[in-house]
């Protein structure tokens, strides 16, 4: 397993935990007078969830798994695989971070923030669709 995909899962495998425990403390807060902070993570746990675990455990495995792009370089390009992973992590990191304080206090400019993280997971998806797609092929 290459060393780029085990980054992969590993990430989504932490996302995952991750996710869940937002998830608990947000079923735990509607029981009590409740955060208005944990009350914001609503589209954090969705994101940690969706980008954080499924995107990542795929972006991994079709790293690892596809058809081999060309005897020189079977997965394509590994540095921009590397991109891809580091700009999607950043990105998503940037998101949970930015979301429930946008949520909270919106007139500070914290949307921005989501702008920026919103556009290096775009950038992450099209670099991964740029390197993935010569590999899927006909036999």
């Amino acid at each position: 397993m290459p060393p780029l995909t085990r980054w992969f899962i590993k990430s989504a495998l932490v996302f995952l935990v991750a996710a869940l425990v937002v998830r608990l403390l947000q079923t735990a807060n509607s029981l009590t007078a409740g955060n208005a902070y944990i009350n914001a993570l609503g589209p954090v746990y969705f994101h940690m969830f969706l980008v954080g675990w499924v995107t990542q455990l795929v972006f991994g495995i079709v790293f690892w798994m596809f058809p081999k792009y060309s005897l020189d370089h079977p997965r394509r390009s590994e540095r921009l695989g590397w991109w891809i992973f580091w700009l999607l992590n950043i990105g998503l990191g940037l998101r949970v971070i930015a979301e429930p304080l946008n949520s909270i206090h919106p007139a500070t400019g914290w949307g921005w923030l989501l702008v920026l993280s919103a556009v290096l997971q775009w950038l992450a998806g099209m670099g991964f669709v740029a390197n993935s797609w010569g590999r899927v092929k006909a036999k």
